[in-house]
């Protein structure tokens, strides 16, 4: 026999953003049921480089990325663990002057939205920071991003909601959804229903299936993240460097290692579940770490990883109400930035669903700019081209 439950809100996805949204939503008194496949921050949410990065966002996004640093400064408090959150600076490094050109450009734009960076000229690069290579032109800097650990987050907000009352349902895989009534009836594979009043999509790479059920369909697609991590060394890096083009980044940890991302992404297939970082690929971003940094030619990797992220084609995510089915919402395409933002995301969605408003904008990011078909392409990144469906594949 089916077990049947019912609660007020159901999350489909136990990742960052469902588990702030459960957070802010279990602190104001709703009854919240999380619903998860796997564990909570399995995938994106776990496996991410942790870049706490503000700069470099799509513009209109600054205000929640802002909203979520101030969020992040309390973390610790809020959840009971220290998840290695650190404003310790992050760099975006060019080595062309067409990309100093992009940040001073950037730099000014984002000053209208009371975010101020930096900008330094190539001797004041090697000044503050005398260990990276001589042939950067130039750099923008923010002091106030920085990193956390991915590993610690989702799962020490999903200690914290477990403390607050929050109902988790983990390792069961949700196989429909539906309006009935003037609620929600979601079935997982092992038969389990719950009634909800209301329910939000937070599930991922697998979210354009839940938006299907209600008639929404949006061109998501999946790629791994390419993340590899250094014996410890000596500490020395504080700040994070990244190159304008995202084609690599590195930071380093209290404890010594050095942890190396970069573009362009690997293949991912999220009906496997699998992933994977190729060798290659691993070759080519030790290079590129020795080209910025020289100080860190042949260190030797012991750890590579990758996962399944979701992308939407213009690099922004889905977020808001349904187009189609009242009480319905979404937050999902957040990979390659969603981390930094997901406290705010779990804020602004609580607002939306409880009290139908929010004072920090999300237009640009509605379900709607998917309709009849279409696929906007992204205009706030160089390195767009490499999320083409067709070079994105297993």
């Amino acid at each position: 026999m089916a077990r049947r439950e019912s609660t007020q809100i159901a999350i489909i996805g136990a990742g960052a953003m469902g588990a702030w949204t459960a957070f802010h939503m279990a602190r104001r008194g709703a009854r919240v049921t999380v619903i998860e496949r796997s564990f909570p921050g399995a995938q994106a949410s776990g496996v991410n480089y942790g870049n706490m990065r503000i700069q470099g966002r799509f513009l209109p996004q600054l205000p929640l990325s802002l909203r979520a640093q101030n969020i992040w400064q309390q973390t610790e408090e809020l959840v009971g663990v220290d998840v290695e959150f650190r404003q310790s600076g992050h760099m975006l490094l060019a080595m062309t002057a067409e990309h100093m050109a992009k940040n001073e450009a950037y730099a000014r734009e984002a000053a209208t939205y009371d975010y101020h960076l930096e900008l330094l000229d190539a001797a004041e690069v090697r000044r503050r920071w005398p260990w990276i290579a001589p042939k950067a032109v130039g750099a923008s800097f923010s002091p106030i991003d920085g990193a956390v650990n991915p590993r610690l987050v989702t799962p020490a907000v999903a200690a914290a909601i477990t403390r607050f009352g929050v109902t988790i349902v983990e390792g069961e895989k949700v196989v429909a959804a539906e309006r009935c009534g003037s609620g929600f009836r979601i079935t997982t594979e092992p038969g389990r229903i719950i009634d909800a009043e209301l329910l939000l999509n937070c599930a991922g790479a697998w979210a354009p299936e839940v938006a299907s059920w209600f008639g929404e369909t949006v061109p998501l697609f999946v790629a791994g993240p390419t993340e590899m991590v250094t014996e410890p060394l000596p500490y020395f890096m504080v700040p994070t460097l990244q190159t304008v083009d995202a084609s690599i980044v590195i930071r380093q940890v209290e404890r010594g290692n050095i942890i190396v991302a970069g573009h362009p992404r690997g293949p991912a297939d999220a009906v496997k579940m699998r992933s994977r970082m190729a060798g290659a690929k691993t070759l080519v971003n030790l290079q590129k770490v020795a080209d910025m940094v020289p100080s860190l030619a042949g260190v030797s990797v012991i750890r590579t990883w990758s996962g399944i992220e979701g992308y939407l084609p213009d690099l922004i995510p889905v977020m808001g109400a349904s187009g189609t089915t009242p009480g319905l919402f979404h937050a999902f395409g957040f990979s390659g930035g969603g981390m930094q933002l997901s406290p705010a995301v779990g804020a602004v969605m609580s607002e939306l669903m409880l009290d139908g408003r929010s004072e920090t904008p999300v237009e640009p990011f509605g379900i709607g700019r998917f309709q009849d078909g279409a696929r906007p392409r992204a205009a706030h990144v160089d390195n767009a081209e490499e999320f083409d469906a067709g070079v994105v594949k297993v």
